[in-house]
């Protein structure tokens, strides 16, 4: 996975709902930093207390809204990294465009599910997939909504 870093220096801005932000406080992350060195971070979240910078923005309030309008401010493409709600909310409203989803050898039982409450049914298209020496799989699908 040595090329993750380097393919996620494409993406105009990070998106994280502040579980997937908090997750990174126990491996050294600390609040208002980024969790990707050169990328903007917006982080989503109405509990979560600190002051935006450059680099990390943290927003507060109706997300889903906020998104679809900087989507259309946005030259380049916008990464969701994390937040099952989050994904759910803007599947439901089409605004992902493509899924790219890693898969690790590796059975944990039970998990975070992959857009929350929300239920898409979607058909998907395979654009890309690559397969790693660790055993991970990185699968890359354009979402084709009814």
């Amino acid at each position: 996975m040595s090329d993750f870093l380097s393919d996620i220096q494409q993406y105009a801005a990070v998106l994280m709902g502040g579980k997937t932000y908090e997750f990174g406080f126990q491996f050294g992350a600390k609040k208002a930093e980024p969790g990707y060195k050169g990328i903007k971070h917006y982080i989503f979240s109405n509990t979560m207390q600190f002051e935006s910078n450059a680099e990390v923005e943290l927003v507060r309030g109706e997300a889903v809204d906020y998104i679809e309008n900087l989507k259309k401010e946005t030259d380049g493409t916008l990464w969701l990294c994390g937040g099952g709600q989050l994904a759910g909310s803007l599947i439901e409203r089409k605004l992902i465009d493509q899924l790219v989803l890693k898969v690790n050898p590796i059975l944990a039982g039970s998990g975070v599910p992959l857009f929350g409450d929300a239920r898409p049914r979607l058909k998907l298209e395979l654009i890309d997939m690559k397969r790693y020496e660790s055993g991970v799989i990185k699968s890359t699908y354009s979402i084709i909504y009814p």
